[in-house]
């Protein structure tokens, strides 16, 4: 007489016939058995597919860091060329500022808008944009022989965000509490795009002529826009997390605004664009106080920016991420706004080169914490669907200060002095850490592990 119940099929094992009621138990404990083995290989193929998303994960990221270090090497090396090339076609020193302002306005008005593109179409189709666009840039600027084509080579910087590019990769493939360290490793390909970039285009024009470093840049950037487009995946994001920047303009204006109305997203990105802004305009002018303040010649100026290329890989590259897994984003927003003030007492005070740079040190720590920080905060108050958007909003903050800096910084210099950068520097920060200690700003804050 046979039980009215077969025993369940075992995938490790023959299926067993039917067995008469003594040995139900044993079946029930064979059934078990089997469930478990089941169980745990399904655990273990789990492990195994988000350990190789993991390693996926990684590798896109390591692309990302390195799509970036070749933009920006590509970015200082023509810095560094500009304002021979401006020279010998003709431009005066007042054409050579309307040239950088050009530049500063179409990266302030193209901003948002990448961001926009970017949660629209996906990061991937954004990086290519930059790409491609650093590509036209540097097209056009190798076959300036006039000044009409020189401003106009200008016009692609609209769409030359290969940064906040990086970032949007980063944000999207990183966890809340390790958003700061990831992007915090970005300041290394910072310091590198300085360091090499700048070397490079003095090395590469001296030898063979002004020209080289441009054809160069053109070259570089094709290659970048291959590295994009085959090393960066196609969006995985939910049409649900899209759905609403699908139905919008990309250039719509309300759109960019409304994410200024999410809870403690004005308040971070006053505090982004206040904190930094006097040592900013001292930065727009330090071409022209490193010649009369501290009497420096070109090549000794160059020096000087390779110390800052060094200063802010070590800093933003390894302090920023440690201290990120060890303090809250509060904590460590109010400590850049202190530590900034400091250096604004330090600048009011500073009478030689050697200085300032002292004060260096503490002035790369507090500008690389403060703009990681802030970008982690605000990319975390919004949607994800929204965080290219918010990432171009904040990338608009250092053309904001390019475009209306030199007639802001020029005032102060000739009227005041340079102590007065670091005046204006101390008075704001010190009103802005009182109004952190006071005021209640919603953070999503959390530790990384």
């Amino acid at each position: 007489m046979h039980s009215g119940q077969d025993a369940p099929w075992c995938p490790f094992s023959a299926q067993q016939p039917a067995v008469s009621h003594p040995v139900s138990t044993t079946s029930e404990k064979a059934s078990s058995g089997c469930e478990e083995k089941a169980w745990r290989m399904k655990s273990e193929t789990q492990g195994e597919s988000n350990h190789m998303g993991e390693l996926k994960r990684g590798r896109v990221i390591l692309v990302a860091y390195l799509i970036a270090t070749i933009d920006l090497t590509f970015l200082f090396m023509q810095l560094g060329v500009m304002p021979y090339l401006a020279k010998s076609l003709g431009l005066d020193s007042v054409g050579f500022g309307y040239l950088q302002t050009t530049f500063g306005v179409l990266q302030l008005v193209g901003g948002p808008i990448f961001g926009r593109f970017a949660d629209q179409f996906g990061t991937r189709a954004a990086l290519i944009l930059s790409c491609a666009s650093g590509s036209v840039f540097f097209l056009l600027l190798s076959i300036s022989t006039s000044v009409p084509i020189l401003f106009l080579s200008r016009l692609p910087a609209v769409f030359m965000h290969g940064l906040p590019g990086a970032q949007k990769v980063i944000t999207d493939l990183t966890a809340s509490s390790q958003r700061a360290d990831a992007l915090g490793k970005l300041g290394l390909c910072f310091g590198i795009g300085i360091i090499i970039g700048s070397a490079l285009g003095g090395i590469l024009s001296t030898k063979f002529g002004i020209f080289a470093p441009i054809y160069i840049g053109l070259v570089g950037s094709l290659v970048n826009t291959m590295i994009a487009m085959v090393w960066i995946p196609s969006p995985a994001k939910s049409k649900s997390e899209h759905g609403e920047a699908e139905h919008s303009n990309v250039f719509s204006i309300r759109e960019i605004l409304r994410l200024m109305k999410f809870p403690g997203v004005m308040e971070i990105f006053l505090v982004k664009v206040f904190s930094g802004f006097p040592i900013g305009l001292f930065l727009i002018m330090f071409s022209i106080i490193s010649m009369d303040f501290f009497g420096l010649e070109a090549v000794e100026s160059g020096y000087l920016m390779s110390y800052f290329g060094v200063l802010q890989m070590v800093v933003q590259g390894l302090v920023v991420g440690k201290l990120s897994k060890h303090c809250t984003e509060r904590t460590m927003l109010r400590l850049g706004v202190l530590v900034f003030a400091g250096v604004g007492l330090g600048m009011a005070l500073m009478r030689t080169v050697w200085h300032y740079c002292i004060i260096a040190l503490p002035l790369v720590f507090a500008f690389s914490m403060l703009g990681t920080i802030t970008d982690s905060i605000l990319t975390k108050a919004v949607p994800s669907s929204d965080t290219g958007t918010m990432l171009g909003i904040c990338a608009s903050v250092q053309p904001l200060t390019r475009t209306v800096g030199p007639t802001i910084g020029g005032v102060l210099y000739k009227r005041f002095g340079v102590h007065s950068f670091g005046y204006l520097q101390l008075i704001v920060n010190i009103g802005l850490f009182v109004y952190l200690l006071k005021s209640k700003i919603p953070l999503r804050e959390q530790k990384a592990h």
